[in-house]
């Protein structure tokens, strides 16, 4: 089934969402892709911590992705050493599906900080894609310690203007 046939939700994150949503870290296969994770993924306590935090800071914007009525993914804006960064996570059984992609044109339109930033694994293909559809530009990169890899990797830097 394509995004498009389905009836995707964006609200805003409830801390009642957060231990659904800490969940999705905890899939192997997703943590290597995004790959700069937190150095423990099944620290339930700090991603609690950490995320119940977030929610009360006005620079970031959390949202949660709803599939009939079922929590699938999160997307947020947050501001990082002076940049608007973008982030979001698909549950893994809702891949392939064109969701991301929808997620993210309509967070666009809600959340209008110009320039805002991506940034992705070099080999994490899917999402690079996901940016280029929603109009961001590869504009350099970058190299980091992955956590969810154990060592540094390069990361390509994407902007929307």
């Amino acid at each position: 089934m394509k995004a498009k046939k389905l009836d995707i939700k964006l609200r805003p994150t409830e801390i009642a969402d957060l231990d659904f949503l800490f969940q999705f870290q905890l899939d192997k296969e997703g943590g290597y892709l995004a790959a700069f994770m937190p150095k423990d993924p099944t620290d339930k306590a700090a991603y609690i911590t950490k995320h119940t935090k977030l929610l009360s800071d006005p620079t970031v914007n959390n949202q949660t992705v709803i599939i009939d009525n079922i929590i699938v993914g999160s997307i947020a804006k947050f501001v990082m050493e002076g940049d608007t960064e973008i982030t979001y996570w698909i549950d893994r059984k809702f891949w392939g599906q064109g969701i991301a992609t929808k997620v993210l044109n309509e967070f666009l339109a809600i959340e209008t900080s110009r320039p805002i930033f991506g940034r992705v694994a070099f080999d994490n293909f899917g999402s690079q894609k996901v940016l280029e559809k929603c109009g961001f530009i590869k504009v350099g990169n970058d190299k980091g310690f992955a956590n969810a890899r154990q060592k540094e990797i390069e990361e390509f830097i994407y902007k929307l203007t």
